[in-house]
């Protein structure tokens, strides 16, 4: 009886790439999520090789693998919209918030959050986060920069990017 050979996944990677990016794209959807759930496939092949333990059924371990980190990238997803939509749903105004503010004023006020509600909802995750971040949590270039993991310059173009979306959703409201 014949042991079957054992493979380093990094380097069957490339072989089984297509069908693997197939079965995701048919769960995800996305091309940009199935991009993202393959770099974390890659990286997992490349941990299993640098502990030079070669795997037996190659295909099938790489199948579980993506099916694994698709699962976690979903879940991690899920996560980022709920805390999203908790900030978007925020509490609606106090009498303390409306004191001032003429009954006319209070409507329009309460009219335009929602548009921007609703306009952040038609934007990509990525938007919303920064956007978010910064004006929500007050948080400053860098602070966004270190909790997303990228440099400060990269949010600070991001964000004008993802006001620029904002601006022109909220417009597209107005016509």
């Amino acid at each position: 009886m014949s042991v079957p050979a054992a493979f380093d996944p990094l380097d069957a990677l490339p072989d089984h790439e297509d069908w693997l990016r197939t079965s995701l794209l048919a769960r995800l959807g996305n091309r940009d999520e199935v991009e993202e759930v393959m770099q974390e496939v890659a990286v997992a092949a490349a941990n299993q090789s640098a502990k030079e333990e070669p795997v037996d059924r190659v295909g099938p371990w790489l199948y579980r693998v993506a099916m694994r980190q698709m699962m976690l990238f979903r879940r991690k997803a899920g996560r980022r919209r709920k805390l999203i939509n908790n900030v978007v749903e925020a509490k609606q105004p106090t009498e303390e918030d409306t004191r001032g503010r003429s009954p006319l004023e209070f409507l329009i006020s309460t009219e335009r959050q929602e548009e921007v509600r609703r306009a952040m909802r038609k934007m990509t995750e990525r938007d919303r986060q920064l956007l978010l971040l910064k004006y929500v949590e007050g948080l400053s270039y860098g602070q966004i920069a270190t909790r997303v993991g990228v440099t400060a310059s990269a949010v600070q173009s991001r964000l004008h990017r993802a006001r620029a979306l904002l601006r022109k959703e909220l417009l597209s409201m107005e016509a």
